[in-house]
């Protein structure tokens, strides 16, 4: 892995030469954590309020599988109390940030422990369960969790464990915050499967398996994949018969995403008549959808009314 800028050798001396940590148990200011992606970040920020400064090394734009770690990645993790990931092998770039950071009050939190997989290239699977830790890779479970919001519980309650045991002295204001949350998740999420619940066809073909816990439990199937995995090329065998499918079994969306490139979604559309919807697996990928309730909200009902069509 390289940074855009200076050597990982550089940056590291000069960490260890002596960047102040930005946090200690006696410094009422808040709690600095970084975060993976921005999704976790908007938790944190739920759970934490005013008592967290957190920062999302992934802005929403970036492929969370490819993205490219910066120095100034490195240097938030060197000043960070707590680092929050996925795991599943979903951030196998921050490895490397957490090795080289040089933080020995770095505490990383693994939010995808307790959570039943669903397996890559199959969302009617067996689940599998996960330990959370850093050397599981994509084969063990497809790591997209977040996408569904029973999910989303686990992970929440991992943070405000997480929080409390850096800050004891406000455990009841954590407790309090996730309680408030988790009702507000709740209500959306009743509303949102009402939604689906009225439409007669729920089949979609979607861009890349980012969507097997989304499609789950909100009740979409998905029946066909473009690609297996970011950066793949597939092949122009599996394109005809994808082609033959959407044709043949008339479905109406492919489903894309703003992180990776449009050109197979749009020649499927051009090919077979179906309608290209863009949905955004991270926060912030889109207008409309920098929290996570945003994004739930805007993903559900932008795949309803192109499915109700």
């Amino acid at each position: 892995m390289q940074f855009r800028s200076l050597p990982v050798a550089v940056l590291a001396a000069l960490l260890a030469a002596g960047l102040p940590s930005a946090w200690s148990s006696s410094n009422p200011e808040p709690i600095p954590v970084v975060t993976t992606i921005p999704v976790l970040k908007d938790l944190t920020e739920q759970i934490g309020g005013p008592r967290v400064s957190a920062t999302s090394l992934i802005s929403g734009l970036e492929s969370e599988h490819t993205y490219s770690p910066r120095p100034s990645d490195l240097v938030a993790i060197s000043r960070a109390r707590l680092l929050v990931q996925i795991g599943i092998g979903l951030e196998t770039w921050v490895q490397p940030l957490i090795k080289n950071a040089r933080n020995s009050s770095l505490r990383v939190i693994t939010t995808s422990k307790g959570i039943a997989l669903i397996r890559d290239h199959d969302p009617h699977a067996a689940s599998v369960a996960s330990d959370g830790s850093s050397s599981q890779n994509r084969q063990s479970g497809n790591p997209h969790i977040w996408l569904d919001p029973e999910n989303a519980k686990i992970m929440i309650r991992h943070i405000t464990d997480a929080l409390i045991e850096v800050d004891s002295a406000h455990a009841s204001e954590y407790r309090s915050n996730q309680a408030a949350y988790l009702r507000r998740l709740d209500d959306l999420q009743s509303k949102l499967l009402a939604l689906v619940r009225k439409l007669p066809d729920r089949r979609l073909v979607v861009h890349h398996p980012a969507w097997p816990y989304f499609a789950r439990r909100f009740g979409f199937e998905i029946v066909g994949e473009i690609t297996s995995q970011p950066g793949a090329e597939p092949s122009a065998r599996h394109l005809q018969s994808l082609v033959n499918t959407i044709r043949k079994d008339r479905i109406k969306v492919i489903v894309t995403e703003p992180q990776l490139n449009q050109k197979l979604p749009l020649l499927l559309a051009n090919e077979t008549g179906a309608r290209v919807v863009v949905l955004s697996p991270l926060s912030g990928g889109l207008p409309g959808t920098d929290s996570y309730l945003d994004l739930l909200r805007y993903n559900v009902t932008q795949l309803a009314e192109a499915l109700a069509q």
